[in-house]
């Protein structure tokens, strides 16, 4: 593949659709992903408040956050792999890749959805601002993870549980003991999953020369991943426990420990297809701990 990739002719219609497809807006599920642990936060760190839930604005802040953040990831991503996406058969049609979307493009587009994200930090605590350096340092260096580290997935658990301290920071609170834990157990779902999603991928990445958690555990794929998503109910029981909710947050995790069950099941013949399959099933772990959580405090 050449080292640039000249930007297609193609109608307005057309490249709006591709910079949708950069930011991945048109497959929310890694939103889903990046959303729930984040409202698990927000709601988990305002029951300690004074208000004992989190105000609308401070929720709308984070969704927002959210998407922004998690767009400039996809952006960025992609920027990082526009020369070996097309090595690989599920990549090699995106929009760097195929070049319906120039380099400078994609880069601009990042720096807007960083710059509205910065503007969201306006309407939270200073002590916000502070933290959010942490956020887009951890999501611009995590796809460059994969060039140096077989650990890129621990790069991206980071990521996505940053947004768990400054959902404290946000709310008035120092991050504590309850706030940590929470992040190590994200942390861990996070390796879990994004190690399924890199096994959907792992030949075509030797091939490549992309270095993933999926290539580092090879034929211990399945138990790493098994003992990783027993420390996220383990760490999330703890959780719960410490902040005295009720037996309706314990099912939520009850009903996460059941599709890991069938994850595993789906996934023992490592064929890509499953693999791709159990990653996508751990949306519904994340809405299952969601709903035991807002029971349990509502």
């Amino acid at each position: 593949m050449s080292s640039s990739v000249q930007t297609q002719s193609i109608s307005w219609q057309e490249r709006l659709f591709a910079y949708v497809q950069l930011t991945r807006l048109d497959r929310p599920v890694g939103i889903e992903l990046l959303l729930w642990p984040t409202l698990w936060a927000v709601w988990l760190a305002g029951k300690q408040t004074a208000a004992l839930h989190p105000s609308w604005q401070i929720v709308l802040v984070f969704v927002l956050g959210v998407v922004f953040m998690r767009s400039a990831g996809c952006v960025i991503n992609d920027f990082a792999d526009r020369h070996v996406d097309g090595q690989v058969a599920r990549t090699k049609n995106r929009p760097l890749a195929s070049g319906k979307v120039s380099s400078k493009g994609a880069l601009i587009l990042f720096a807007v959805l960083v710059a509205l994200s910065a503007a969201l930090l306006l309407f939270l605590p200073l002590e916000t601002l502070y933290w959010a350096f942490g956020a887009v340092f951890l999501a611009t260096l995590y796809p460059f993870m994969k060039r140096w580290t077989y650990l890129p997935q621990f790069v991206l658990g980071a990521a996505f549980s940053w947004a768990i301290p400054m959902a404290f920071v946000a709310q008035g609170q120092t991050p504590g003991l309850v706030c940590w834990l929470l992040y190590v157990a994200n942390l861990c779902w996070t390796v879990a999953y994004d190690t399924q999603y890199a096994m959907t991928d792992r030949e075509d990445d030797l091939k490549a020369g992309i270095k993933s958690t999926a290539i580092l555990f090879a034929k211990n794929d399945l138990l790493i991943i098994g003992v990783l998503q027993i420390l996220f109910l383990t760490l999330m029981a703890r959780v719960f426990y410490l902040l005295g909710l009720n037996l309706s947050a314990y099912i939520g995790l009850v009903g996460a420990f059941v599709l890991f069950v069938v994850q595993y099941l789906q996934t023992r013949d490592r064929l890509p297809m499953h693999t791709f399959k159990a990653f996508l099933n751990n949306c519904w772990v994340g809405r299952f701990v969601w709903l035991g959580v807002l029971i349990a405090l509502f």
